[in-house]
């Protein structure tokens, strides 16, 4: 067995030879939809040419699909040259995400807004925040008289902010992580922006939902985040969260079944590691159980004025913000070229990606217009 054969492997559900796994691959020709069943890969091309449409088709089982071998044979790898390449589980799919959904992200992003994007005054503002607030923020239901009695507090003593409002109002944060089919996948590398200081990943479950809105499963992501950007403005937003290979999924997508469903998903707990060529380590626990809206609220809030023809993923938030220092004391952690970011869960999988800056990172050259040209070539939209 390979190097990347283990590693893949190892990447995969504790489970997955029960699980119906869904994917993308490139076999050299374009990329293909796949299912996995009982540790087989399935190319589903034939059955419909892109995730998307095998989601709308309601398929989850390889009937007509191709089968082209044993997950542990075939030798899935990210490499650009590979002779099956994995890629993003996902193609069509508007990506969006929900912000804010943990108390101690909703704090730190409080913070971030204090310090105005600058990591040395981030101590000094958590200090007072946390004082003020103490631990109420954890046990407030968004939307509740509670919440609203809290914000009046708050407002009165000058310290209301406008990431507490979607942490506890009635009206979650929604945006748009990343372009249709920019998403990168497993062992690809993710890019932070050149000329930011402050910044690290964010580990989180993401549901993938078709056109209607019912989720159909799950898969880990990593919506990496300027702290710096952000910090000095929301209306920076955009550039803080959308750059190129700023946005990673993966490995699989796992099929809700009689084995696996949305109450998996709220109840996972997800690990993080970052390891630096520097030697320094750090590492991340979160548990869906503490998230302030349920993910099918966050799901329903996505989808209560917008469609999504060729449906959607949402990324439900992260619990996770490094506050430990790399540097001098009291700067916290920022990413440097070359961290490797692990993120884990026990029926998703795992997620590794390699940090570098989203110039240096592969650009991304193949679009909608390239896709259906591809499939096209290939005989696949002739139906």
């Amino acid at each position: 067995m390979t190097e990347t054969q283990s590693s893949i492997l190892g990447a995969l559900p504790a489970d997955w030879r029960s699980a119906t796994l869904l994917g993308r691959i490139d076999r050299g020709d374009g990329p293909s939809p796949v299912l996995v069943k009982d540790g087989i890969v399935h190319d589903m091309a034939r059955v419909a040419p892109t995730v998307s449409a095998l989601v709308a088709q309601g398929v989850t089982d390889q009937a007509g699909g191709e089968a082209i071998g044993e997950l542990e044979t075939i030798g899935l790898s990210p490499a650009a040259d590979a002779a099956v390449r994995l890629l993003s589980p996902i193609d069509l799919q508007c990506v969006k995400a929900a912000g804010v959904t943990f108390a101690v992200s909703a704090l730190e992003r409080v913070i971030e807004e204090g310090a105005r994007g600058d990591h040395a005054r981030a101590a000094e503002v958590r200090t007072r925040l946390e004082s003020a607030l103490g631990g109420n923020i954890r046990s407030v239901v968004p939307g509740s008289d509670e919440a609203a009695a809290l914000k009046e507090a708050l407002i009165a003593d000058g310290l209301w902010s406008q990431y507490l409002e979607v942490a506890i109002g009635p009206d979650a944060e929604i945006f748009t992580k990343a372009p249709v089919l920019s998403t990168v996948g497993w062992g690809a590398e993710v890019g932070v922006r050149s000329d930011s200081t402050w910044n690290n990943p964010e580990p989180e479950v993401v549901l993938l939902a078709d056109a209607n809105g019912r989720a159909v499963g799950a898969t880990l992501g990593n919506d990496v985040n300027l702290r710096d950007f952000e910090g000095r403005s929301a209306l920076l937003l955009g550039k803080a969260k959308d750059n190129n290979a700023s946005c990673s999924l993966g490995p699989f997508v796992r099929l809700f079944d009689d084995g696996f469903g949305i109450d998996d998903v709220r109840a996972a707990e997800v690990t993080l590691r970052i390891e630096g060529a520097d030697g320094y380590t750090l590492d991340g626990y979160s548990t869906m159980r503490e998230i302030s809206r349920d993910p099918e609220t966050l799901l329903a809030q996505a989808m209560s004025e917008h469609q999504y023809p060729d449906g959607l993923v949402l990324f439900l938030g992260t619990l996770f913000a490094p506050t430990q220092d790399r540097d001098a004391p009291g700067r916290g952690f920022t990413h440097k070229v070359g961290d490797r970011v692990t993120i884990a869960s026990a029926r998703l999988g795992t997620l590794v990606n390699t940090v570098t800056t989203s110039k240096a990172a592969a650009p991304w050259s193949q679009g909608i217009g390239a896709l259906m040209q591809n499939l096209a070539q290939r005989g696949l939209l002739a139906r």
